[in-house]
């Protein structure tokens, strides 16, 4: 029968050599996973240099690589950034040529006008209220202040807001009107043609009349 030898019974060289050959496979190991775990400020080792590693400038900062010694280099003339094209003034700019649009760049869906009514009242509601007769809760503080520099937002029912073109609602949103500060860097092209049906939805509401009507409920409003 083998016998398996006790700890006292093994030599003390193998035990010491097989300490050691535990701990050499260990600390690989180890050293890993610090490496992986503990921020260093020592740039990681690439056995395979890529561009992961490569030359950076602060802005404004000196580069002798170049003639006029700058880092950062002006544009090229006649280049635009991609998505920045814009070559849709009725989409982008609520004109063709120099005349405001009259109508939408694209179908006005259901869906189109619940984005218009939610951008609208986060964002228009505010001073022109929720109907859009510009009683909103900022409108309506001012007068409570009676501070004098107030200027009273626009009904969106007035003959004169009425009157203006799709076009004309989309670039003072775009771009702000008198008082009003622009609202481009805060909703997107889509989301201000939204406001734009919405707001012409809440005009409607207030102006409709028989015609609007369906035929089936137009000839029971008109025999009452």
């Amino acid at each position: 029968m083998l016998k398996i030898p006790t700890i006292s019974e093994i030599p003390k060289g193998i035990i010491y050599v097989t300490l050691i050959l535990v701990v050499a496979a260990i600390l690989p190991v180890l050293f890993i996973v610090r490496a992986r775990t503990v921020p260093s400020a020592k740039p990681a080792v690439h056995l395979i240099p890529d561009m992961d590693a490569q030359p950076r400038f602060d802005a404004q900062e000196a580069n002798a690589l170049f003639a006029d010694g700058r880092s950062m280099r002006p544009i090229l003339a006649g280049t635009i950034a991609r998505g920045e094209l814009h070559s849709d003034d009725a989409l982008y700019r609520g004109k063709v040529g120099e005349e405001w649009v009259t109508e939408f760049p694209f179908p006005v869906t259901r869906e189109l006008m619940i984005r218009g009514r939610e951008r609208y009242d986060i964002l228009c509601a505010p001073c022109h209220g929720l109907a859009g007769k510009g009683d909103g809760m900022v409108a309506r503080r001012a007068d409570e202040l009676q501070e004098g520099s107030w200027t009273p937002p626009s009904s969106l029912h007035d003959e004169l807001v009425r009157g203006r073109p799709v076009g004309h609602i989309y670039n003072t949103i775009s771009q702000g009107i008198r008082n009003m500060p622009s609202y481009g860097s805060q909703t997107s092209v889509e989301d201000r043609w939204a406001i734009v049906a919405y707001v012409r939805a809440l005009q409607r509401s207030q102006h409709a009349s028989t015609a609007d009507l369906p035929d089936d409920l137009r000839s029971r409003f008109e025999s009452n």
